[in-house]
């Protein structure tokens, strides 16, 4: 019941919004993640504030920890985006790597990443989601359905 009260709400605050926290400031992301580590600590009764590692516990309940959820959100979407054409908002920033000769990635569903010049601007969804995108495995690239992109990507971002 407390890991239901926890995802409800100290989760669904964390979600919201998540895909702006891309490249944000370690400062940042370690306040976001102290939040997470308390909720963790709430729901495992047991635990005390030093003699548990917040790692383990994030484990424990199968939560991804702050960065990596980032992650892992910006993947969902562009593989929704890119599998669906919707929304064609965020579709239209999504650009397919098109060689100008035949090469062995030429089949790879890789995306083509936009050159910025400020910090800044690799933090928008047309840099940053098509980087995030290519570092994944190939198979992630060319799966069916977005059950298998969940359970990859998530397994993906936890060993990472």
């Amino acid at each position: 019941m407390a890991k239901t009260v926890a995802c409800g709400l100290v989760g669904s605050r964390l979600d919201y919004a998540d895909s702006a926290l891309v490249g944000v400031s370690s400062h940042n992301v370690t306040r976001l993640q102290r939040a997470q580590n308390a909720a963790a600590r709430a729901v495992v009764w047991g635990s005390r504030r030093r003699s548990t590692n917040s790692l383990c516990l994030l484990e424990q309940l199968r939560w991804l920890p702050i960065e990596r959820r980032v992650k892992f959100k910006i993947a969902c979407i562009t593989y929704r985006t890119i599998s669906t054409n919707e929304p064609v908002y965020l579709h239209s920033l999504l650009k397919h790597y098109v060689p100008s000769r035949s090469l062995r990635s030429s089949d790879s569903n890789l995306l083509s990443v936009p050159r910025v010049r400020t910090c800044f601007g690799s933090r928008s969804f047309a840099v940053a989601a098509p980087t995030m995108w290519n570092t994944l495995p190939l198979d992630i690239h060319n799966s069916p359905s977005i059950y298998v992109v969940f359970v990859a990507t998530s397994k993906h971002f936890s060993a990472t």
